[in-house]
């Protein structure tokens, strides 16, 4: 079996339509690894569900090296970063 990895999704139709497009490629969604999150100035949960299965929310996670938050801010990317050449 196949799984689609590190995928943003930005629209509920390009969701619904990866899902359906991964069906007919014989892929799945793993939704004990899918996770959901809202950017916004007022972050609050988004109800997504696939399959009778509610998706996770989260408040950040790190994609393509850099961290993502739901308030949409740099903040805890410039600490990392900070953090990191402190390190070096």
């Amino acid at each position: 079996m196949k799984y689609v990895d590190d995928l943003v999704l930005q629209d509920t139709i390009e969701k619904l339509l990866v899902i359906e497009i991964g069906r007919c490629y014989g892929m799945e969604m793993n939704m004990e690894e899918t996770k959901v999150m809202r950017i916004s100035r007022q972050p609050f949960p988004v109800k997504i569900i696939i399959d009778q299965k509610q998706l996770e929310n989260v408040e950040s996670f790190k994609y393509l090296g850099s961290m993502l938050t739901n308030d949409g801010r740099c903040t805890c990317e410039i600490k990392s970063r900070i953090a990191m050449a402190k390190v070096a």
